[in-house]
This record gives structure tokens, C-alpha cells and sequence, in this order.
């Protein structure tokens, strides 16, 4: 009895749910969304002032989400093996490093270098916020904190489009990634202040890359696995191919100032969060396969109508509310799947969880890189890329990862 006690006396307390605690969590978290969204209004003036083509401008997302797609498969290990913190700090003051480098830089070449690296430092954040949460807090408030955490990062590309908007408006395109690295700062500043070494030393894994590699191919030779995961990256990768040619479509194509790109971009968000609201209030009474299926075909509806909106040529406002429906349904899709992949794999739910991420970002990163390839004069491209996009992310399910 004395030993039980002892052992209870010896566990670390649990740190208070306070409002303070829960935006510095979601600060960290906001990093890579307001990394992406917030310069997409002034890709068409980056390209003017560097003298570059639309695509060039569009690449250096590409490189961004192919850093934060390696990245993820890094900081997870050394996460695990040299406590949360360090890696933590390390690639947030990168990522503040990198945005001081973008605001200087000249020319186009060393802008997409310096987004890789951004995005690979940007990694950190997005995987080990949910490792420190989990270690802080047992399972309700981890469940009630990340619930806080993803709301954020929800509301983060809703305004970051429209601050982003205004920034290069009034002091250029530059000041966004001055904003950027300042960000940065507060968040390091918060993270020494607030947030403690959330691993002990003595529950630590060392860093076994072997290991971790062969779980990795485990799971890329089950047919079901790479069902659900590509089903939902395919789906994620839609929304790249608006984040890369939106802006150009928006703003070049039919006319619309970059201030008021944003407004017509928060469309989108609000649309994931109704679809989000309904995903939580029915998906124990129907299931993850219901709301998937149903996710899935209204998606597929949206790239549909979205081609048929550009090849009909019915204007902004014919595009403009299947983007919507497209988006929309991101997240209902992308926690389904997930969720159906987790369950058949509970020991290793991190490994999955990384290689789910890994690749969902990778195929973003092949389908922007597409899209930039692709004429920037006219909404075909971006139009039909998601209509495909939909269509394979459906297929994959119902042929493959329906039989989860």
C-alpha cells in the first residue's frame, strides 16, 4: 500500500486546462496552415516582382508540402528517442529561420529551396503537438485539448488567407513572412515558457530506423491499408490543386482583388466545419464506412460539377460553390479514413498515423507539382485535376478500402 502511494506521489500532475495553455497549443499548431494559406493571395504578385511564371510561383508550395511530408517521418523517431521538447524548439526556430530567409530572398530558385526547408521544420510542430498533448493529459482532456488544437487549426486558414490578402495589399509580399518568422518567435518564446519536457528520460525509445522501416512496408503491402490511405490523400490532394492554381483562378481568371480572395476562401472553411459539425453529431449512429461513402460521393458530385462548371463556362460563381462542396467534405473524409485505418492497426497506430500523413502530403505535393505544369490562363487545369482527383479517391475506397 505504501509502495502504491508512493508510485501515485511520484507521477507528474496533470498541468490545468486553462485559455492560456490552450492557445499556445493551438498557436503551434496553426504554424504550417498559416505557413500555406497565408501568401496564396500574393502568388500572382510574387510572380510579377520576381519576373516568373505563375508555375514557378506555384512550385514553391509544392516544395513546402513535399518538406512537410518528409518531415513527418523524421520528427516522429527523434521525438520519441530525444524527448518532445528539443525537436520541438529545433524546428520551430528553423521554420522563424526559414521565414526571415523567403522575406530576403531574390529570386524565385531560392524561395522554393528555403519553403522546403520551411516545410520540413514546419513537420516538427504538426507531430509532435498530438505527442505532447497525449503525454500531458489523460484521455478525456486529450480528447477535449486536441478537440481545442484542431478548431485552430480549422479557423487558422479561414483568416490566414484574408490577413495574407491585406499584408500584401498594404506592405507587400515580403511582410508575410516577416509576419511569419514573428509568429515564430511568440511561439518559442510560449513554448520555454509554458510547455515542459512532456517525455521522461527513462520512457524513451531508442531510435531503431530498422524497426520502423519494416512496419512501414507492412503496411504498404496491405491492399486495404493503401485503400484508405490513398482514398483520403487523393482526396487531400484536390484541395492542392486549389491552394496551388486557386489564387491564379480567382484573381487573374475572373477578376477578383486579392484582398477579397480570402472572404471567397473562408467559403471552403466554413463549409468543413458544417460538414465536421454533422460528421460528429451522427457518426456513432451510422458508422465511419456511412459517413465515408457519403463523404466520398458528394465529392465526387462537387469535381463534377466543377468541370462542368469551367467547360460550360458559367463564370466565378459557377466554380466557386463546388470548390466549396469539395473542401468541405476534407475533413469528414480524412477522419474516417484514418479512424478505419487506426482501428486494424492499435499497436502501431503512430507508425500509420506518419505514413498516412507522409503520403497524403507527398500526393499533394505531385498533384500541385501537376497542376503548376498545367496553363495558368484559364480554370480548365485546376478544374479537371480535382474532378480526377475525386474520381480515384472514391474508386480507391469502394474497390479496396471498402473491405476494411
Amino acid at each position: 500500500m505504501q509502495t502504491s502511494n508512493q508510485n501515485v506521489a511520484s507521477q507528474p500532475q496533470q498541468p490545468q486546462l486553462g485559455l492560456l495553455l490552450f492557445l499556445i497549443l493551438g498557436a503551434i499548431g496553426a504554424l504550417t496552415p498559416l505557413a500555406i494559406d497565408m501568401y496564396l493571395p500574393a502568388m500572382p504578385t510574387i510572380a510579377k516582382d520576381l519576373g516568373v511564371t505563375a508555375g514557378e510561383v506555384q512550385i514553391t508550395l509544392t516544395a513546402y508540402t513535399a518538406g512537410f511530408a518528409l518531415g513527418q517521418l523524421l520528427h516522429g523517431p527523434l521525438a520519441d528517442s530525444y524527448g518532445r521538447k528539443p525537436v520541438l524548439m529545433i524546428g520551430v526556430v528553423l521554420f522563424g529561420i526559414a521565414s526571415v530567409v523567403s522575406a530576403t530572398t531574390e529570386g524565385i530558385d531560392a524561395l522554393t529551396y528555403v519553403r522546403a526547408a520551411q516545410g520540413f521544420a514546419g513537420a516538427a510542430a504538426a507531430v509532435i503537438i498530438q505527442a505532447v498533448v497525449r503525454d500531458m493529459f489523460d484521455r478525456e482532456d486529450f480528447a477535449r485539448t486536441m478537440s481545442f488544437v484542431t478548431l485552430v487549426m480549422t479557423v487558422a486558414p479561414l483568416i490566414a488567407p484574408m490577413i495574407g490578402g491585406y499584408l500584401a495589399l498594404w506592405f507587400g509580399w515580403r511582410s508575410i513572412f516577416w509576419v511569419l518568422a514573428i509568429f515564430a518567435v511568440l511561439v518559442i518564446a510560449a513554448v520555454v515558457w509554458k510547455i515542459p519536457e512532456t517525455l521522461p528520460v527513462e520512457n524513451r525509445q531508442p531510435l531503431r530506423f530498422k524497426t520502423t522501416m519494416r512496419n512501414y512496408f507492412r503496411l504498404c503491402r496491405n491492399p486495404v491499408a493503401m485503400g484508405l490511405i490513398f482514398s483520403g490523400a487523393f482526396s487531400f490532394a484536390g484541395m492542392f490543386a486549389f491552394l496551388t492554381a486557386g489564387s491564379f483562378v480567382y484573381i487573374d481568371v475572373y477578376g477578383v482583388r486579392p484582398d477579397l480572395f480570402g472572404y471567397l476562401f473562408g467559403l471552403n472553411i466554413v463549409a468543413m466545419i458544417l460538414m465536421t459539425s454533422i460528421n460528429g453529431r451522427i457518426v456513432k449512429k451510422v458508422g465511419s464506412h456511412a459517413m465515408l461513402k457519403a463523404s466520398l460521393t458528394i465529392q465526387l458530385l462537387a469535381g463534377l460539377g466543377l468541370f462542368a462548371g469551367w467547360y460550360l463556362d458559367l463564370g466565378l460563381w459557377g466554380i466557386v460553390p463546388f470548390v466549396m462542396l469539395f473542401i468541405g467534405t476534407l475533413s469528414t473524409i480524412g477522419s474516417n479514413s484514418m479512424g478505419l485505418l487506426l482501428s486494424g492497426y492499435p499497436n502501431m497506430a503512430g507508425t500509420a498515423s506518419s505514413l498516412a500523413g507522409t503520403l497524403r502530403f507527398g500526393t499533394g505535393s505531385v498533384i500541385g507539382a501537376v497542376v503548376a505544369m498545367l496553363p495558368s490562363d484559364s480554370a480548365g487545369p485546376m478544374a479537371i485535376v480535382m474532378a480526377i482527383c475525386s474520381i480515384l479517391s472514391a474508386l480507391l475506397y469502394w474497390t479496396l478500402g471498402k473491405k476494411a
